[in-house]
């Protein structure tokens, strides 16, 4: 699998059987509070390193997420976190660095082999740029989107990175990341479309 840095980034749903003559698939009772009825899930877990064209750069996204679909296409509930970290060698006169974001999970949306994650930012190094930058005060959401690659004639596995919108920007939507671009050079993830839920 492949992710890919943008450009940008420098810093950084069983079911009640219904009696019925014939089988019919069944789907869970509906939660108080008027809840869709729940009739699949979906998960994304793992971990990648991030291709990227300098060297002395090592950008990594770590994932674990989970869904939870009614009837239409958008996930009824999302859980879980990412987290992104950017470490850099001692470079140019520049020291080593090491600056990482964690977001809580509010969509994971899944497709065959594409999934994307969405989330807000909840924690960041101290005196980093995202802090520096106010992404941590106003806990910005940030997009990722996965390419998860079978292993056989699908290619390497890719990522990509929506990177944190400034005060005068749209603010990024749930469930929306850019197309993943960027290669995974090491580690892997594991992506379950929906399946039947229990």
């Amino acid at each position: 699998m492949s992710i890919r840095a943008p450009r940008t980034l420098t810093l950084l749903a069983l079911a009640a059987a219904l009696t019925a003559p014939a089988a019919v698939p069944a789907v869970a009772a509906s939660p108080a509070g008027g809840e869709p009825p729940i009739t699949s899930t979906s998960s994304l877990t793992g971990w990648g390193r991030m291709d990227y064209p300098m060297p002395g750069n090592d950008i990594r996204v770590t994932v674990d997420a989970r869904s939870s679909y009614g009837p239409g296409h958008l996930p009824v509930r999302s859980d879980g976190t990412f987290r992104i970290s950017h470490r850099t060698d001692a470079m140019n006169g520049q020291p080593a660095s090491d600056h990482w974001g964690e977001f809580t999970v509010d969509c994971l949306t899944t497709g065959g082999p594409v999934a994307t994650v969405t989330g807000r930012l909840v924690r960041t190094d101290a005196g980093g740029p995202w802090e520096k930058a106010g992404y941590l005060k106003r806990h910005i959401r940030m997009g990722v989107s996965f390419y998860v690659a079978d292993g056989k004639n699908g290619g390497p596995s890719r990522i990509g990175l929506s990177g944190g919108t400034e005060k005068s920007d749209l603010p990024l939507k749930k469930c929306m990341a850019p197309a993943p671009d960027s290669g995974v050079v090491a580690g892997g993830y594991t992506l379950k479309d929906r399946t039947p839920a229990r």
